[in-house]
């Protein structure tokens, strides 16, 4: 099998500047493509910034031969977004490839989240990925062509204690690519989620004895085959960690019909629980329309 590259496509990769983003960045660089390594250059916690985190990929992607130029803008603001997407087409006159990986944390327990760890968090992860997909997108469009890749967690896919703001934030963007995925379908566009598991700047002190193992390269390679030109899946979520690779997928069961016309009181719930709950012949919706038909299908026969 051929090698896959990415000569003459253009990424953009927001958080380039350390972690997941920086190992993302160095190896599109180094199978041909250009990149903008966008990094504000702040604290884990969102606040300051600095120009030298998004340099120093820069440097090593141009030292190994490769093409990059550096953005320093915020992806928490609309124009912010913008301005990262414009540099990607003032430098290298085209975007192929996003890949949302800017994040924060500001974490506590729900009772003690104050409203703007919760709106800091929002900003940065969900509105963050919107505002610098939403420009990309439409250069997308225009070329019949593009790949978007998210940045969820399994603390928003499954739960975890003391992350209401960082679990609405990542499980926000699986709905955000979901309907990305549905929409540029037409135009040769697909996206794609991963809830990777990794030591960086975030997570060095969560991890605990499995930290070693947990290297952001291991990774990099599903991050970058899913925005590659071979790739043909959209619309998937991925677990990634530590040479592990593992779909997940929420799944749409029968469930329980009562009947069409029928009045169904709390007792008949309880009394169907069961049937409801059932996980056989689930299926995977890939939109609003396959549950639609299977409840066209009960109600129409």
């Amino acid at each position: 099998m051929s090698e896959i590259r990415f000569d003459g496509r253009v990424a953009v990769i927001t958080g380039a500047g350390g972690g997941l983003g920086k190992t993302y960045a160095l190896e599109l660089a180094r199978r041909g493509a250009h990149v903008v390594v966008n990094d504000l250059g702040g604290a884990p916690d969102g606040s300051g910034k600095s120009t030298s985190m998004a340099d120093v990929t820069v440097n090593e992607i141009k030292a190994a031969g490769g093409q990059a130029v550096a953005s320093y803008d915020s992806v928490a603001t609309p124009a912010g977004g913008e301005a990262i997407i414009k540099k990607a087409i003032d430098s290298f006159g085209r975007v192929d490839i996003v890949i949302n990986n800017a994040g924060i944390l500001r974490d506590k327990s729900f009772l003690k989240l104050e409203p703007q760890d919760l709106e800091i968090v929002l900003d940065v992860h969900l509105k963050g990925a919107f505002y610098v997909s939403q420009p990309a997108y439409r250069v997308m469009k225009e070329q019949n062509y593009g790949r978007f890749l998210f940045t969820a967690s399994a603390a928003g896919i499954f739960g975890n204690f003391g992350q209401t703001n960082y679990g609405a934030a990542k499980m926000g963007l699986v709905g955000l690519s979901n309907v990305l995925a549905v929409e540029g379908a037409k135009n040769g566009i697909k996206s794609n989620v991963i809830a990777p598991i990794a030591r960086t700047r975030l997570t060095e002190n969560l991890l605990g004895p499995i930290a070693s193992a947990l290297d952001p390269s291991t990774v990099m390679p599903l991050a970058c085959y899913l925005v590659s030109e071979a790739c043909e899946l959209s619309h998937e979520v991925f677990s990634v960690g530590g040479g592990r690779f593992a779909r997940v997928f929420v799944g749409l069961a029968p469930g329980w019909f009562a009947g069409k016309g029928k009045v169904v009181s709390l007792e008949d719930v309880r009394d169907n629980l069961g049937r409801i709950m059932d996980e056989k012949n689930y299926i995977v919706p890939k939109s609003v329309g396959d549950e639609m038909r299977l409840i066209a299908k009960d109600l129409l026969g």
